[in-house]
C-alpha cells in the first residue's frame, strides 16, 4: 500500500502539478536542485523556524516553497528513479505520517502567497489537499453519528466514499497498467480510521518539531 501511495503521489499528483507550472513538493529522496539556486537560499533553508522555534522536518516541502518564492521553476521528471527506506511497521508509519502532516499544514500557509501568481489548477489542488481530509472526516463522523443515534446504516455516505475510491483506484490501475492498484482501495480504511485522527492531532500540535523517528 505504501508503494502504491508513493506511485500515486509522484506519477499522478506531482505529474499533474507540473503540467500546470510547478511541483509543490519535490520529494527528498528524488529531488535535484541547481547548485547556484540552492546557494542563494541556503541561509533561509538552514534557519527554518515555526512560531519562532527552530524547525528542521518537512525540509523537502519547505525547500520547494522557498525555490518557488524565489522565482525558480520546479519540474517533474517521469524517468527519474530513486530508492528510499519506508516504514515496515504500523507505529513508525503513523509517526512518519504525523510528521508529514505537520509539515504540510505549516508549509501550506507559507505557500498560500504563491498561489495568486501560479495557475488556478494549483490553487484548486492545494485547497483540495487540505479540505479533502476535512470533508472525509466530517462525512465519517456524520455517518457514525447516524449509526449510533438512529440505528440506521448510512448507505449513501458509504456508497459515495466507495465510488470515489474505486474511481481513483481504477484510473491508477489503467494508467499504471497494473491491476494491483485496485487493491489500493484498502487504503481508504486506513485513511479514515488511522490517518484522519493523526492529521487532526497534527493540526493541534503544529509547534512540535520532534522528528519522531528514533523510537521503536
Amino acid at each position: 500500500l505504501i508503494d502504491m501511495e508513493y506511485w500515486l503521489a509522484c506519477n499522478e499528483e506531482r505529474a499533474a502539478q507540473a503540467r500546470f507550472g510547478a511541483v509543490m513538493c519535490c520529494c527528498g529522496p528524488c529531488a535535484m536542485y541547481r547548485r547556484s539556486a540552492l546557494l542563494l537560499l541556503l541561509d533561509q533553508y538552514e534557519t527554518q523556524t515555526f512560531r519562532g522555534k527552530p524547525s528542521d522536518f518537512g525540509e523537502d516541502r519547505h525547500l520547494t516553497i522557498l525555490m518557488l518564492k524565489a522565482g525558480f521553476q520546479t519540474e517533474y521528471v517521469p524517468d527519474a528513479i530513486a530508492a528510499t527506506v519506508v516504514p515496515d511497521r504500523l507505529g513508525p508509519y503513523l509517526r512518519q505520517q504525523l510528521r508529514w502532516a505537520r509539515s504540510t499544514f505549516r508549509d501550506t500557509w507559507l505557500g498560500l502567497r504563491l498561489l495568486p501568481g501560479l495557475d488556478r489548477y494549483l490553487t484548486l489542488d492545494v485547497i483540495g489537499q487540505n479540505l479533502g481530509p476535512l470533508l472525509l472526516a466530517l462525512s465519517s463522523i456524520t455517518a457514525l453519528a447516524q449509526l449510533a443515534f438512529t440505528a440506521t446504516v448510512p448507505w449513501w455516505t458509504g456508497l459515495m466514499i466507495a465510488l470515489m475510491t474505486m474511481v481513483r483506484c481504477s484510473v491508477a490501475a489503467f494508467r499504471a497498467r497494473q491491476l494491483r492498484f485496485l487493491g489500493f482501495s484498502l487504503h481508504t480504511l486506513i485513511n479514515i480510521f488511522l490517518l484522519l485522527p493523526v492529521k487532526a492531532y497534527a493540526l493541534c500540535t503544529l509547534s512540535n518539531s520532534d522528528w519522531l523517528s528514533r523510537r521503536e
